[in-house]
């Protein structure tokens, strides 16, 4: 069985959903109070190309706020947010693995958008975080809880078909990728946090030629193109088989496509 690759990126192709995927992340930070720096430190997981980052800097202006992804695709779009802030603060960005990033100083916040998932073990990775942040200091951040979702279903089921196992192999995100909310709350509140954990099901409008596989091709279905881009006719194969699922299961509206989307959220704060 083949190991799973290190999906390759594709920023145009994540942002052409931005207002969507950003939205979750303004959601999240509305739950985050008061931050014990001044100016603070800022800590972005999993940054992306770095839109999402950037309202960080909108809201504490004077924070130094470094994002970091392991995606050298995804760091080439930061550029454009790079550089001075408002108010004299600063936004910038390194490359990372968040599997084995270990924090080099202290935070007054570390957040993460929609990246966890990626990360095999990243719940035993917090502790490590939350030694890292400031007393008052805070871990934020959001995933996707929604691999019972039939994008997810359906995604698995095709790679595992005989047609495409010997291809794709454990290639697909698994289902366990994300835990039960109360999974996090347990081992946040064990850390000594006050922490809120919540869970938002989004039903985002989808509009355009087959919605669904597009969205799919910024994030779930990276791993699969990923792993067929030596095989243009297998990788044209596969995505036609799993945008004609997608059709029946997420059927066309007059007014657009409707794709429920749940996200969990878990904001802990460390004791002053």
């Amino acid at each position: 069985m083949t190991a799973a690759p290190s999906p390759t990126w594709d920023p145009g192709q994540y942002l052409r959903h931005s207002r969507h995927r950003a939205r979750p992340f303004a959601d999240l930070l509305a739950q985050v109070g008061d931050l014990p720096g001044d100016p603070a430190r800022i800590a972005d997981l999993g940054c992306g190309p770095g839109n999402v980052t950037a309202r960080l800097a909108v809201r504490w202006p004077t924070a130094h706020i470094t994002g970091y992804d392991n995606s050298a695709d995804m760091l080439a779009r930061t550029e454009e947010h790079a550089g001075p802030t408002a108010d004299g603060g600063r936004l910038d960005f390194a490359h990372a693995d968040l599997t084995d990033w270990v924090p080099a100083e202290t935070y007054d916040l570390i957040t993460s958008n929609a990246a966890l998932q990626w990360v095999p073990g990243h719940l035993d990775l917090l502790p490590g975080w939350l030694d890292a942040l400031a007393p008052g200091g805070t871990l934020a951040f959001q995933v996707p809880n929604n691999t019972d979702a039939p994008l997810h279903v359906l995604l698995r089921e095709l790679a595992a078909s005989p047609r495409w196992k010997g291809l794709l192999g454990d290639t697909v995100r698994p289902a366990d990728s994300v835990h039960a909310p109360l999974v996090y709350l347990d081992r946040l509140e064990r850390a000594g946090c006050r922490t809120d954990v919540w869970e938002t099901t989004y039903m985002q409008l989808l509009t355009g030629p087959d919605p669904v596989l597009d969205w799919t091709k910024g994030t779930a279905l990276r791993p699969v193109l990923t792993a067929l881009a030596d095989d243009p006719e297998a990788q044209d194969a596969f995505v036609a088989a799993y945008r004609d699922l997608l059709r029946e299961a997420y059927p066309a509206e007059p007014y657009g496509t409707v794709l429920p989307f749940r996200r969990l959220f878990a904001v802990a704060c460390k004791e002053a």
